[in-house]
């Protein structure tokens, strides 16, 4: 029997967890970068309706790992962690909803960024999910709130 909803959502914030704190080396980014890519179903629908700079869905595993890959760790990132963790259940047994929050250390300044996460899956593999995250609270955590400020107000 496949993973439930609820373990395959922790395990996609635990990896995300592991790939975004302390720099891992070469291999254990490739392990973390295929597990992650591992959880969705090689169809299917992610998308991230505040993303500032517009949702690019993300329809197959390997664009996922893709989009993985380029979150990887950035320098400073003491620690990064999925903390605060709710998991609620909906009369649909593919769907969950998952609220938490990613916090951390980056530069000596601690962080905490909200998310809710509405994902279906079927299998032990997600095939949807609408990932809402504070993405005004990731670039001032990871100091790029200049370089998103620049993006927004370029002409297009």
């Amino acid at each position: 029997m496949g993973r439930t909803p609820e373990q395959v959502v922790r395990a996609l914030a635990a990896n995300v967890s592991r790939l975004r704190g302390p720099a891992l080396s070469p291999d254990e980014r490739e392990a973390v970068l295929d597990e992650l890519a591992g959880l969705y179903a090689e169809h299917t629908d992610v998308r991230h309706p505040f993303a500032p700079l517009g949702d690019e869905p993300l329809h197959t595993r390997a664009e996922l790992r893709a989009h993985f890959a380029q979150r990887a760790s950035a320098a400073g990132v003491e620690r990064y962690e999925a903390v605060d963790f709710v998991v609620h259940h909906t009369a649909d047994p593919e769907v969950v909803v998952q609220e938490f929050r990613y916090a951390g250390r980056i530069d000596g300044r601690d962080f905490a960024v909200p998310l809710i996460f509405v994902t279906r899956v079927r299998d032990g593999l997600i095939v949807e999910s609408r990932d809402y995250a504070d993405h005004l609270g990731f670039a001032r955590a990871f100091g790029q709130l200049p370089q998103l400020v620049s993006a927004l107000t370029a002409p297009e």
